[in-house]
């Protein structure tokens, strides 16, 4: 079965001064993004907290060459709105911009 590259995003939150949290990420096919897992314990540093973080990222995959990865299902994997027409998605007001990394617009 043909697999993918997991949209995975990793973050650190400061809930509390000298409180650094990691948080991963994963975006749906919508394009939402949804927690996958966060740090139990707080680090001392952003420095710790992103190295832990990455160790956390670097666990879900098998193999750090192709990273993680999930198997595609064509129908379940398919983008919802890909036969949209005049770029309104599903009831969407307008068609999303594109951007690089968030950003701003890709030309």
């Amino acid at each position: 079965m043909p697999t993918a590259l997991r949209p995975i995003a990793l973050h650190v939150e400061e809930p509390a001064d000298g409180d650094f949290r990691w948080v991963l990420a994963e975006r749906d096919a919508r394009g939402r993004w949804a927690e996958l897992d966060r740090s139990a314990a707080p680090a001392g540093t952003y420095r710790q907290a992103m190295a832990n973080g990455l160790l956390a990222l670097q666990a879900l995959a098998e193999d750090l060459d192709t990273g993680p990865r999930k198997a595609v299902d064509d129908e379940a994997d398919a983008d919802p709105d890909a036969d949209a027409e005049d770029g309104q998605a599903n009831g969407d007001a307008a068609p999303k911009k594109r951007t690089l990394f968030g950003f701003g617009p890709a030309t």
